[in-house]
């Protein structure tokens, strides 16, 4: 039996992962994943981001069954262990024995032959434990603790507890089950027709939880549609696209940290007359910013948002700032293996230093909003409370306010503003809502 091509490009994504601190949704998007199959591209999909989502608790059961360390084991080993461990206790469609014997040929592939009969047994053990009556493999399905809420649904320990601690036991546990689930496509509509057109073309839609002009995609895959191709919708989680909606209109406007363009492209689709500046630091990132980015009234500029080049202010301001990313672990589960509390202290730097200079762009009367996709209170509140106490021409607006403003005009779905807020901040939960964790905080500067 030759290795499946799916578990094959699956093992490579995983293993440049656990090497290189890769992202899995950059990798599945590859040349190599778009080439093949519709039923192998699925396929690898479900096994990357299923052995990301599961990773301690696949190693709580490798190690029951191992002679060595999960720590001394080698990358490429330890990889083809997950990978079976997760068909086997996760996805009952797929034949144990295929599992396995895929998983000891990946090995070798990977020149550890010697390794073979290791993976050999211990994943034999693992599916004996699995088909015993009752099951020998048991999660916990109503954690009670940070302990168990960390065991059972595969959250690193540490940041549990601060979940815990900021959100409380029970928008916690939300935030878990949630990053467990395959998130909901979202798609922003960029013309009247487009929904229709989906239709004709096997695309089931929902309306939006958040926005009315946001859809959820039940079933199809609108990146293989016409529409898609021809940029007249975008995929764009709904929490995103609220954050884009409160930065509001104006003339003159910039977005500091613009790639990937998502929300770029909603301001300038509602600002189709102003000047909107897009800054990214990066060349690439820039390069890939003027083709996603449609609007004829957009300019990219490659620009450190800590110390940006411009000589005017503006009257509207996005900063969308590098953050953790712990509000898109749904997306993005590698993240919770990679990121380190010294990390958030990190980032807390940058984003103060980014915040500070994009405030040295406002027009008086002007607003800037501040925004990251982090549960974290070091990387949100704590960043506008110290930029705030430094600079008394700024003022916080409250959200609740601007939401409402957006609830009147028909833009926004939710019935219930409060929701969406914590004090005067924007706060979405994921599990709570079928979205990303965003924050966003709306400054106004004073009329001189």
């Amino acid at each position: 039996m030759s290795i499946s091509a799916s578990r094959a490009a699956a093992f490579d994504i995983l293993l440049r992962v656990e090497r290189e601190n890769s992202y899995a949704s950059e990798l599945l998007h590859s040349t190599r994943v778009d080439e093949l199959s519709t039923a192998d591209r699925a396929l690898t999909t479900e096994l990357v981001m299923g052995v990301l989502r599961w990773r301690s608790l696949l190693d709580d059961y490798i190690a029951r069954y191992s002679t060595q360390k999960i720590s001394k084991l080698d990358a490429e080993v330890l990889v083809a262990l997950r990978l079976a461990a997760y068909q086997v206790t996760h996805l009952q469609r797929i034949p144990a024995r295929a599992a396995v014997h895929e998983s000891v040929e990946l090995v070798k592939r990977a020149r550890k032959r010697s390794a073979a009969p290791f993976v050999n047994a211990v994943l034999r053990k693992l599916v004996q434990a699995a088909d015993q009556p009752g099951g020998a493999i048991h999660i916990c399905d109503a954690p009670s603790t940070p302990a168990q809420l960390s065991s059972a649904l595969a959250h690193p320990d540490w940041l549990v507890k601060r979940w815990v601690k900021e959100l409380g036991f029970d928008n916690a546990t939300r935030v878990c089950f949630h990053d467990q689930e395959i998130p909901v496509t979202s798609i922003r509509l960029r013309d009247a027709s487009a929904e229709a057109q989906l239709a004709t073309q096997g695309i089931e839609l929902a309306p939006g939880v958040l926005l009315n002009s946001a859809r959820r995609v039940i079933c199809g895959d609108v990146t293989k549609t016409s529409v898609y191709d021809e940029g007249r919708i975008a995929i764009q989680d709904e929490a995103s696209q609220l954050v884009a909606l409160l930065v509001g209109e104006g003339p003159l406007m910039l977005d500091c940290c613009a790639a990937p363009g998502g929300k770029t492209s909603v301001i300038a689709e509602r600002n189709p007359h102003a000047t909107i500046i897009a800054a990214e630091l990066h060349s690439h990132r820039a390069c890939l910013l003027r083709k996603h980015v449609l609007a004829p009234n957009v300019r990219v500029v490659a620009a450190d948002a800590q110390s940006l080049p411009f000589g005017m202010c503006f009257d509207r301001v996005l900063a969308d700032v590098p953050c953790s990313g712990t509000g898109t672990l749904a997306r993005n589960p590698e993240i919770k293996w990679q990121l380190k509390p010294e990390d958030i202290t990190h980032l807390q730097s940058r984003q103060l230093a980014i915040l500070r200079s994009a405030m040295c762009h406002v027009e008086a009367g002007g607003r800037l909003v501040y925004s990251t996709c982090s549960l974290e209170r070091e990387e949100n509140e704590e960043v506008v409370e110290t930029a705030l106490a430094e600079d008394t021409r700024f003022h916080l607006v409250d959200c609740k306010n601007e939401l409402q403003s957006l609830k009147n005009a028909g833009e926004l779905a939710l019935k219930d503003v409060e929701a969406l807020t914590r004090g005067p901040y924007l706060r979405t939960i994921p599990g709570l809502f079928p979205v990303d964790g965003f924050f966003a905080a709306i400054l106004q500067k004073r009329q001189d």
